[in-house]
């Protein structure tokens, strides 16, 4: 197929070589395992709601409608339930590159499991999606391979491990397996279908609490997103090049204020901090900025994210105890 439209050219220089859009990536990853993996649901025994907003090569200015940048939010809860034995999570983002916009749900459980001083959570997860095509312009009229305005949803699954303990955590997980095909009719009438493949991703994080002094913790993290092999596209595809990988670390003074860097190979280094309050630092706010320093081309500068979570209380007793008195021991 000739190049047909400058917003497709837009969307495979910002997902490289692959042949399907990325999912998006967070600088607040080390806050954000929800997103992450199903495993994490519940596991940290309270449960919690996670909310970003992130504006990827802020100020891009594109040849084609409504600028170029990318414009993702995301909103993840999860919760410990003991009458199942692990915990329950929800998910639900939506991405925009140029005229393609997805929307993605899912739905997880865990199942936690006591392994020494920590737990195992193993997770499974139903997904929803929903891609969107905008309106597109063609360069060579009558190709058949231009999309029309429409959509196209499927369901899709993922699966994964997470431990969790006091000082460390750890998880890996797989999205889309089933590799659906989205497809869309042509611009063209009684042509071809256009077609989309949702790439599955798999994701491996960790991270290490390390208490520096009484008021102290830092907390080096690392994040490997894999673009997973498959029928579609190069057979290379599981290469070095086509993952991303990123590295950091951040400081927490008194559980409320924290800041930390971070680098994201071959393309930007971050910045982060942020705060919590309220009681028992339930709710903590956060902000992260990314200095694009590498293959600047068909990119800003900078992106710009925004983190909102709460914790919510840890579960307690239903019933309050009974208080025995010495006069009723006897």
């Amino acid at each position: 197929m000739k190049r047909i439209i400058f917003s497709a050219c837009f969307l495979f220089a910002v997902a490289g070589t692959a042949v399907a859009q990325q999912q998006p990536q967070f600088s607040h990853y080390g806050f954000n395992g929800m997103y992450l993996n199903p495993a994490y649901a519940g596991i940290k025994g309270q449960g919690e709601i996670t909310a970003i907003g992130r504006s990827q090569y802020y100020g891009y200015n594109a040849t084609f409608d409504n600028g170029g940048s990318l414009q993702t939010a995301s909103l993840t809860a999860s919760i410990p339930v003991a009458a199942i034995g692990g915990g329950l999570g929800i998910g639900i983002y939506r991405d925009k590159v140029a005229q393609l916009a997805t929307t993605n749900a899912q739905l997880s459980y865990s199942k936690h499991i006591k392994i020494g001083e920590g737990r195992l959570g193993l997770g499974v997860q139903a997904i929803f999606n929903n891609i969107y095509q905008g309106t597109y312009r063609f360069v060579d009229e009558g190709d058949v391979k231009i999309p029309r305005e429409g959509s196209d949803q499927k369901f899709d699954a993922g699966a994964g491990v997470w431990y969790e303990s006091e000082k460390l955590y750890a998880g890996l997980s797989v999205n889309n397996l089933f590799r659906s095909g989205y497809k869309f009719n042509s611009e063209v009438v009684g042509g071809k279908t256009a077609e989309y493949i949702n790439e599955n991703h798999a994701y491996l994080t960790a991270g290490y609490n390390i208490e520096a002094s009484s008021s102290v913790v830092v907390t080096p993290t690392v994040l490997m997103k894999m673009v997973m092999p498959g029928k579609f596209g190069d057979n290379n595809k599981f290469s070095f090049k086509n993952n991303s990988y990123e590295a950091g670390v951040r400081a927490t003074f008194d559980d409320r204020f924290w800041g930390g860097i971070g680098y994201r190979y071959d393309e930007s280094f971050t910045g982060m901090a942020g705060l919590s309050f309220a009681k028992d630092n339930a709710i903590r706010v956060g902000l992260a900025y990314d200095l694009v320093a590498f293959n600047q081309d068909a990119r800003a500068l900078s992106s710009f994210e925004l983190l909102l979570s709460y914790r919510l209380p840890k579960p307690g007793l239903l019933t309050r105890p009974a208080i025995r008195t010495p006069r009723y021991s006897f």
